[in-house]
């Protein structure tokens, strides 16, 4: 025991001498050795497997205590002698390391703790120079620079929750150490009433974990990359000189010429690796990921159940458990670290042109984010020929506006068509001409080119599908992740402690029967209930989305006939444009509003479900999310697009709701260009509110509010306000890791609004792109700076992502085919121009899809107030139906012509879906999804596996067959007494000498 090492006690109110008070002088415990006591009499505590400093360190080490009266130092004697000091942050790189500045700090658990008035705190700094390793029990404080000073009497008894939790800590940690585990608290920091426990994986349970988890290393054995020849090596060089202004300057990024190849890692087949640098060989990703697993399956059995790491967080025995990031990322002096690298060439503005270093991003955060990434990466590269195309279109349809003959005709006064009122009573008769701009608008998104644009967006988005499976498939070679299974996957799935909690009180509540059963399960009947809440509360979100949608429908009628009273003629011209404006901005604050509050739905009712593990948890979150929030986003469009103008009824027989507003119709020109308005709005304004303003906005509040707490529980202390913070410190005041289910799902929603009603909005691959540009370094920023370092997670693929959106891409064909032929005018020209046009032109296509009625046949009560508003007396008014004409036998009745567009449209349906169905399908099979060279490459790495096996197993039988020849000349020297050279049933050899065998 050191001699410069005293613990400072604080003396009972009463009875100060006592049997031990030859041991205990003015409040200060003398070491053993000086009293001739035995060790476990003192109040010394010393655990000498974890040094707090290195043994070579000298010097003095007295630091403030706040209790610095108690034992009569003055606090300037205290705050001088300590800074002679040296600093013993620097040793441990200020928090990356254990104080004696040689094991990484592998995990940080967060706790709290309550510490009262009374209470003192002795910073202690302890040298060792015996470094003897012995097992940390329970009952002994683990190593750190905190150490609480006992109190007797006057210690104020701390309530039972609190006592649970630590009792609890103390279990869970003691279980940690037996795992093989090297702990150090340390609780004098600068956040008042937060612990901190360092954990560290030695070498042992790294190599022991690793080969549980089947982790692939790298091994000795290097092979060259198989590279390409002739006149592709010429196209590829000449692209690498193009694209190298593009390329992050990281070592990661380089194309590389060789490769190591890659095995489980084996304990028994250490020599396979190279273990030349045993700090580097596991990285900072996978000693986390190692460290992760074993406090998964560590659990604390004094709770009523058995508890692992999650449920500890969830009760609060831990406030936090998460790993360190690898160093600063910004500042002077600030020493090279992955992190400072992300930042620089991943998370910056500046670099927003560049391709992302994408396997830097993968060491740093595990494959799981580094997939994401690299999903979002090829996503927003296959939107640039989309983008092009798109405005292409676009242009298309401004170059033509003026020789659409439709648009001409609508616009032009002279054919002085009179159209039925839009709403009764309040509402006049009007000109068709001055509906003549929202015509115009609409042929910019509806001509003949947007269903050439339809088509090719349905096999761009099967094209993305399979390069983004080619993608993957590289990705995965140069990750090593080929051979990871399901199987494999599965060893990490471990149940969830709540779904453990509710096994345990099922089987409690068996056994009053005393009787041998089998482990006890979920069934269905267990999840009845969860399943019926679940049921019935997706069922009432949808019904409610569904009456949001209906309340702003009444608005728009009731809005629309109230602006319509309005006397001032540009008022009644712009009734539409405000009415139209207006509901929209109320459908994106809905949506935004919705979102967040189906989201937190969505996971209380997969709470409730109890899934058996973490993959089946986020399966069933995001199935129900994606449900609620696409209902959401898409419904008031899917009304625009579909229903709106299609219940409408006929002028003298409208529909009506409530028995008082009528349904509201499409503008003259189609309900096409309203569609638009709706679709760029919520997609635009979704994406700058709430995907970017949010991500940033909602942070960094989050960051300020936690800050100011923190700092109005800080101590007052200069000397503590002054040092410098820890690694785990800053750590712990990021943001938490919520998980990848939210990045996803605003960006698989977005691919639906590129997707889903792309012939209505061509320009929403460009806005897409746009976003995407900022929403990759914005997520970057994020991950690099403002979260706590997530833990890494192994995956060769986006899971279910995938599906649904192969979902979405077949999900758009139909919905396009029916958006041309519904929505827009696009089959009813065709029709007229094949069946009707007498001159084989658009002449007259206007008037062929109006209606007349006579205004005599209005119901009572509905006919316009002011019937002279256009200056004449108006018998006949005309109005956008199929319908036979007043004079007719069948007066308004539905016309032949109506039928022969349903039947062309319908049949347009069919036809368009499965020809580009097929045509994806032919993409889908024409490209393979497994590049040519990667197949190669991958059985190139089996056969050197077993090459390098084969080669192993001779050299064995090489080394057996010498020590064969050994003992065989051995033999022959014998004396003829001695016994004869045998061989044993188990094959090891024995002569007249016994030699052991190790081969």
């Amino acid at each position: 025991m050191e001699k410069d090492e005293i613990h400072l006690r604080r003396l009972p109110a009463a009875a100060p001498w006592g049997p031990h008070a030859d041991s205990e002088f003015h409040g200060v415990d003398f070491p053993a050795e000086d009293l001739n006591e035995a060790p476990e009499e003192t109040g010394m505590r010393v655990n000498k497997k974890y040094p707090c400093m290195p043994s070579e360190e000298k010097g003095i080490h007295i630091i403030n205590i706040r209790a610095i009266e108690d034992i009569g130092y003055d606090q300037h004697e205290s705050t001088l002698l300590n800074s002679l000091s040296k600093n013993p942050d620097a040793d441990c790189k200020y928090g990356l390391y254990f104080r004696d500045g040689k094991r990484k700090v592998d995990y940080i658990l967060v706790y709290q703790y309550k510490k009262s008035s009374a209470g003192r705190t002795l910073t202690r700094r302890v040298h060792h120079n015996d470094s003897n390793v012995r097992n940390t029990k329970q009952d002994q404080p683990l190593p750190g620079k905190g150490v609480q000073l006992e109190m007797r009497e006057s210690e104020p008894h701390v309530d039972y929750h609190e006592d649970d939790k630590r009792f609890r800590r103390e279990e869970y940690e003691g279980n940690l150490v037996e795992a093989g585990l090297e702990l150090e608290r340390d609780e004098d920091t600068k956040i008042h009433g937060i612990g901190f426990v360092k954990i560290h994986a030695p070498w042992n349970v790294l190599c022991r974990e690793a080969e549980f988890l089947k982790l692939k290393m790298p091994t000795k054995k290097v092979y060259q990359i198989n590279q390409t020849h002739g006149l592709l090596k010429k196209i590829n060089s000449v692209i690498q000189k193009i694209t190298e202004p593009i390329q992050p300057k990281v070592a990661e990024h380089k194309p590389q010429t060789v490769k190591r190849l890659s095995y489980p890692f084996s304990r028994e087949k250490q020599h396979l690796f190279d273990l030349s640098d045993r700090d580097s060989f596991f990285d900072s990703k996978t000693r986390s990921t190692i460290v992760y697993e074993i406090l998964k399956r560590t659990t604390c059995t004094k709770a009523k159940y058995s508890m692992g790491i999650t449920s500890l967080l969830a009760n609060g025995v831990y406030s936090a458990a998460y790993p360190l990031h690898d160093g600063d990322y910004e500042g002077e002096n600030v020493e090279p670290n992955d992190r400072k690298l992300l930042c620089e060439e991943w998370a910056s503005y500046g670099v927003f042109y560049k391709y992302q270093p994408i396997d830097l991003v993968r060491k740093y955060f595990g494959e799981k984010i580094g997939l994401y990434f690299a999903w979002l990466g090829v996503y927003t590269q296959m939107l640039i020929p989309a983008s092009i195309v798109g405005i292409i279109v676009f242009l298309y349809g401004c170059a033509t506006v003026d020789e659409n003959i439709p648009s001409m005709e609508m616009c032009d006064q002279r054919n002085n068509i009179t159209m039925c009122p839009l709403c009764d009573r309040t509402c006049s008769y009007w000109k068709m001409s001055s509906a003549c701009a929202t015509a115009r608008a609409s042929h910019l998104f509806d001509n003949p080119a947007t269903v050439f644009f339809s088509v090719f967006m349905a096999l761009w988005a099967a094209t993305f599908m399979e390069h983004w499976k080619r993608k993957q498939m590289r990705l995965n070679y140069r990750w090593d992740l080929t051979g990871f299974e399901e199987e494999e996957e599965a060893v990490k799935d471990h149940p969830r402690a709540e779904y453990e909690a509710k096994v345990l009180k099922k089987s409690l509540r068996k056994e009053h029967k005393h009787k041998e059963t089998d482990k006890e399960k979920l069934t269905w009947k267990d999840r009845f209930p969860a399943y019926l809440t679940n049921f019935v509360g997706i069922l009432f979100m949808v019904g409610l989305t569904f009456a949001i949608v209906f309340g702003v429908i009444i608005y728009r009628i009731s809005t629309a006939a109230a602006l319509a009273i309005s006397s001032t003629p540009s008022g009644r011209s712009s009734v539409r444009v405000t009415v139209t404006a207006t509901a929209v901005i109320i459908n994106l604050v809905v949506i935004i509003i919705l979102d967040e509050v189906y989201g937190c739905i969505a996971r209380w009712l997969t709470q409730i479900e109890v899934p058996k593990t973490d993959k089946n948890f986020e399966e069933r979150l995001i199935f129900k999310a994606f449900l609620l929030k696409f209902v959401n986003a898409y419904t008031p469009i899917f009304y625009v697009a579909f229903f709106k103008g299609r219940f409408v009824g006929r002028p003298g027989d409208y529909v009506y709701i409530f028995h008082s507003f009528r349904m509201e119709e499409c503008a003259p020109g189609g309900c096409l260009m309203e569609l638009c308005i709706q679709l760029s709005i919520i997609m635009l304004g979704k994406q700058l509110i709430q995907n970017n303003l949010f991500e940033i906005g909602i942070p960094k509040m989050k960051k300020l509010i936690r800050y100011m707490k923190l700092k109005s529980r800080r101590s007052l202390d200069h000397e503590e306000h002054m040092k410098k913070k820890q690694r785990y410190e800053v750590d712990y005041n990021l943001e938490p890791f919520a998980g990848l289910t939210p990045e996803y799902m605003e960006m698989i929603i977005q691919f639906g609004f590129v997707t889903l009603f792309v012939a209505s909005f061509p320009l929403a691959p460009l806005f897409a792109l746009l976003n995407n540009i900022i929403e990759i370094r914005l997520d970057a920023k994020k991950f690099v700076t403002e979260l706590r370092r997530p833990v890494a997670v192994r995956a060769k693929d986006i899971g279910i992502w995938y599906n649904i959106l192969r979902g979405i891409g077949k999900l758009a064909v139909i919905i396009n085919a029916f958006v041309i032929s519904f929505t827009s005018d696009f089959i009813p020209r065709l029709v007229y121009l094949y069946m009707y046009s007498e001159t084989g032109t658009m002449h007259g296509f206007v008037n062929h899809t109006l209606s007349s009625f006579n205004v005599s046949d209005f119901q009572a009560g509905t006919a316009p107030n002011d019937p002279m508003d256009l200056g004449y007396e108006v018998q006949i008014c005309r109005y956008k139906d199929y319908r036979e004409p007043p004079w007719s036998e069948n007066k308004y009745d539905i016309s032949k012509d109506f039928w022969a567009v349903l039947a062309a449209r319908l049949a347009f349906v069919i036809v368009f879906q499965n020809l580009v169905m097929f045509m994806s399908d032919f993409v889908d099979w024409i490209i393979p999804d497994i590049p040519k060279d990667i197949s190669q490459q991958i059985h190139k790495e089996k056969v050197l596996m077993v090459e390098v096996f084969m080669r192993e197993e001779q050299g064995k039988l090489q080394m057996l067959e010498t020590w064969k020849d050994k003992e065989k000349k051995k033999g022959e020297n014998c004396n003829n007494h001695s016994p004869r050279l045998s061989r044993s049933r188990s094959g090891s050899l024995s002569s007249c000498h016994s030699y052991p065998l190790d081969v």
